[in-house]
C-alpha cells in the first residue's frame, strides 16, 4: 500500500476506473495468470485505479481466500503506480472480514456493497457503513445502488464518518444525487468528498452527471475496449462535445440497448469483450450465464464501429 491517501490519488485521476473481470480456469478455478495480464494491460493502457473483485469482478462469486488471492494479485502487479481499491460487502460481520483480508492483500482502499438481501432503514445502513469504515484503515467509497439508497441527511452523517471518503451512485437519481451533493457543501463545506457515477456502461450518463459536478465514474468499458473508454474519457474532459455525441450515438448507445438484452450482462457481456480481445479469462460463474453467440457478434461489430470512430477522428485531426 503506498504512503499517498487514496482519495488524493482519485480525485487526481487522469484516466478511467479500472473494473477487470475476475478470470477463471476451464476446471472452474481462479486463473491468476489471465486475471495479472488483464491489469496489467489495464494499467498500461492508462487506468487512473484498479477496482479488483467488484461488482464486474463478480465479488459475489468469490470466496474469501480467492477474494485475497486476486486483491493481492493486483496489488502486486499495479505495483503502486495505481491505487489498487477491493469490493466489501454482505452483513456487517461479512464486509469487515473481506475488508480485513483486503488489508492483508496490500489494497488501498475499499468499495463498499451494498449488504445482501436485506432493505435496512437509513439509521442501519449508517451503522453498517460506519463499523466497516472502522474495521481497518483503508479509505472506503460506499456504493449507492439496490437496498442501499440513502438520504441526503444520511450521506453527510456518512462524509462525516472517518474513513469514508466518498459515494459511488449506481441508483441514476439525478434530483436525489444534486440534494446529496447540496447537503454535504453545505454541511461539511471544508471537507472534500468525492462523488462517483456508477451506473453500468457510466460513460452514457457522463454528461448528465458532469452537469452536477460528479465527474469521475467506472468504465466497464475500459476493460475490454481500453482505447474507446479513453478516447471517450479525454473528450469529456477536453469538451470535445462532437467526439463524445459520435461515440454515444454509435458506440455506448448501441452498446447499452444491447446490455439491456439480458440478465447479468452488465457483467457477462464485459467479459465476452475481454475474450472478444485475446484474453482467455473464463466464462462467468453461476448464477450468472453466458451471452449466447448472436449477442457476442453483435457486441463484436459494435466495438468494431467504435474503433472506426477513433480511427475516423484520428484522421480528420491529422488532415
Amino acid at each position: 500500500m503506498t504512503s499517498a491517501p487514496l482519495a488524493a490519488r482519485l480525485t487526481d485521476a487522469a484516466g478511467p476506473l479500472f473494473f477487470p473481470v475476475t478470470a477463471y480456469r476451464p476446471d472452474g478455478g481462479i486463473g491468476l495468470e489471465a486475471f495479472r495480464a488483464h491489469v496489467r494491460a489495464g494499467v498500461d493502457a492508462g487506468a487512473a485505479a484498479v477496482f479488483a473483485c467488484c461488482g464486474t469482478g463478480e465479488f459475489h462469486a468469490l470466496t474469501p481466500q480467492e477474494f485475497g488471492q486476486v486483491v493481492a494479485a493486483a496489488v502486486e502487479e499495479t505495483a503502486g503506480a495505481v491505487p489498487v481499491v477491493a469490493g466489501a460487502g454482505y452483513g456487517t460481520a461479512l464486509a469487515v472480514q473481506y475488508a480485513r483480508i483486503a488489508e492483508e492483500s496490500g489494497a488501498d482502499g475499499l468499495l463498499a456493497m451494498p449488504p445482501y438481501l436485506v432493505a435496512a432503514g437509513q439509521e442501519g445502513l449508517l451503522a453498517h457503513y460506519t463499523a466497516l469504515a472502522a474495521a481497518t484503515p483503508l479509505e472506503t467509497i460506499v456504493y449507492q445502488r439496490d437496498n442501499a439508497v440513502f438520504t441526503p441527511e444520511t450521506v453527510l452523517a456518512l462524509a462525516r464518518t472517518p474513513g469514508i471518503i466518498g459515494l459511488k451512485d449506481g441508483y441514476g437519481d439525478l434530483d436525489l444525487m444534486q440534494r446529496i451533493v447540496s447537503a454535504v457543501r453545505t454541511g461539511l463545506p471544508d471537507g472534500d468528498f468525492l462523488y462517483f457515477n456508477g451506473l453500468p456502461t457510466a460513460e452514457l450518463t457522463g454528461l448528465a452527471y458532469r452537469g452536477i459536478g460528479i465527474t469521475l465514474y467506472s468504465s466497464a468499458v475500459f476493460a475490454f475496449a481500453p482505447d474507446i473508454a479513453l478516447a471517450f474519457f479525454r473528450a469529456l474532459a477536453d469538451g470535445d462535445d462532437e467526439q463524445v455525441n459520435a461515440l454515444l450515438d454509435h458506440f455506448y448507445r448501441p452498446l447499452v440497448e444491447l446490455r439491456a438484452k439480458g440478465r447479468g450482462y452488465a457483467v457477462s457481456l464485459v467479459k465476452a469483450g475481454v475474450r472478444l480481445e485475446g484474453l482467455d479469462v473464463g466464462t462467468v460463474r453461476t448464477p450468472l450465464t453466458e451471452p449466447p453467440a448472436e449477442h457476442i457478434g453483435e457486441l463484436a461489430a459494435i466495438i468494431a464501429a467504435g474503433r472506426a470512430l477513433l480511427e475516423k477522428h484520428r484522421t480528420e485531426e491529422d488532415a
